[in-house]
């Protein structure tokens, strides 16, 4: 009896799971607080972008400074994402994300200003989007890494998934929302919306009970910190192939959503609420693919998923780049939504399973980098490419070069696979050592 007492009083209790396994992480209440404000910030995101692009080529009509204001948004994460990143591992991550989503809710309650008062030009949109793209910079590797912080690591796939999964059904909702707003009564109530969109987020990061985060271990230098980051990548082979597919998935494909607007306005024959539903089914897609995400229980298998992701996404878009139906090009960009997500969250989870959470912020910063940084000279060579052969080929040569890379990479996985590492012990994804498959 009193062994089974001892045994009883020294092993840990077991962890009720409460909630469905697809929503798992929702039992943390960090993270309910967390995902409740992104639910509504990130609509108001997407209302935004897509008033902004329907703003300049209602402005402008040029395929080239549609690139343009594609690049100035995307490149300072490019040039600062590492900075980012140092800055998330070294401070404490949830002010971070306090200061960058305060910012941005100023950013955009002066570009709404702007078009309300009809003093918005687009050097002044070039202005206020290079400082959002600043902005980011520093708030996409604080926020991907301060999820971990919220829930218990064998949760945190499904937490980033179900992040995923907002942020996708967002940008269903939100497209749709702005074109009938854009229609109505124009774009700037669709940027006030957003601001307004951002104290959602900021109460809920008040309102969380974080620990301390130990502080980082004394290092050389700055410049040593960040070749840290960079070395661990680099000499890791799943982490740097996993980098380089969605670096170039980025400049090749991501683009597409940069030329919306001629395939809505001039292709198809539509308008802003035309834009807003192509913008939709993309999100739909996006959405479907992120709560099936949410539904594994390990990263068992996602190499092989980022591979399919990754070929199907840039077949889908040689798909859409030929078709001249609206309801045709809607149905394809649901296939587009999917795949995309499906190779961009599965890299995610595959990153954060495979990095140590002291180099959480800089592995994170890379992805972002990959992600969003690199997509500017993609927007840029698309801008350039549309203008001398049309929309139809920009997009065309993007999601070619997106389908060899998926089949590269494919065949590039049972070599990666003796080199994968889960540094997690106490989750139940380090049991299974199989790293991408």
């Amino acid at each position: 009896m009193s062994t089974q007492r001892s045994a009883k009083a020294t092993d840990p209790p077991p962890r009720r799971r409460v909630w469905p396994v697809g929503i798992r992480a929702l039992g943390h209440r960090n993270y309910r607080l967390f995902f409740t404000g992104q639910m509504i910030s990130v609509l108001g995101s997407w209302m935004q972008f897509t008033a902004q692009a329907w703003l300049v080529y209602r402005m402008t009509g040029s395929e080239v400074l549609l690139g343009i204001v594609g690049f100035v948004d995307k490149v300072p994460v490019f040039l600062l994402g590492l900075a980012g990143g140092l800055v998330a591992d070294r401070f404490d991550r949830r002010r971070i994300v306090l200061i960058t989503q305060t910012a941005s809710m100023l950013q955009a309650l002066v570009l709404g200003t702007l078009v309300l008062t009809g003093v918005a030009t687009v050097p002044w949109l070039l202005v206020l989007t290079g400082l959002l793209g600043i902005i980011n910079a520093f708030d996409l590797p604080a926020r991907q890494s301060l999820i971990s912080a919220m829930v218990e690591m064998d949760d945190l796939p499904n937490a980033l998934a179900l992040n995923s999964s907002v942020f996708n059904a967002a940008r269903v909702i939100g497209p749709a929302i702005a074109g009938i707003v854009v229609a109505a009564v124009g774009e700037g109530p669709c940027f006030i919306l957003n601001a307004l969109s951002y104290l959602a987020v900021i109460f809920c990061l008040m309102r969380m009970r974080l620990a301390e985060r130990p502080r980082p271990g004394i290092v050389p230098s700055t410049a040593g910190h960040l070749l840290e980051g960079l070395r661990y990548a680099w000499r890791n082979p799943p982490v740097r192939a996993l980098l380089l597919v969605l670096g170039l998935m980025s400049v090749c494909g991501m683009p597409y959503t940069v030329l919306m607007p001629v395939f809505a306005g001039t292709i198809l024959g539509g308008g802003p609420r035309s834009l807003g539903t192509l913008m939709g089914a993309t999100g739909i897609g996006a959405f479907v693919a992120a709560v099936m995400l949410a539904r594994r229980r390990s990263v068992v298998g996602l190499g092989r998923v980022v591979a399919a992701g990754t070929a199907t996404f840039g077949l889908s878009l040689i798909a859409f780049s030929l078709s001249r139906l609206f309801g045709l090009s809607a149905g394809i960009l649901v296939v587009t939504g999917f795949a995309m997500i499906t190779q961009a969250a599965a890299t995610n989870l595959l990153l954060q399973s495979l990095c140590p959470d002291a180099l959480r912020g800089r592995i994170m910063s890379l992805y972002t980098i990959m992600f969003v940084g690199m997509a500017p000279w993609g927007s840029l060579l698309a801008g350039a490419v549309a203008h001398a052969a049309g929309a139809p080929a920009a997009v065309a040569a993007g999601g070619a070069a997106c389908a060899l890379a998926g089949l590269v990479f494919a065949l590039r996985l049972p070599a990666l696979r003796p080199f994968a590492r889960y540094p997690i012990p106490e989750s139940p994804l380090a049991a299974e050592r199989a790293g991408p498959r």
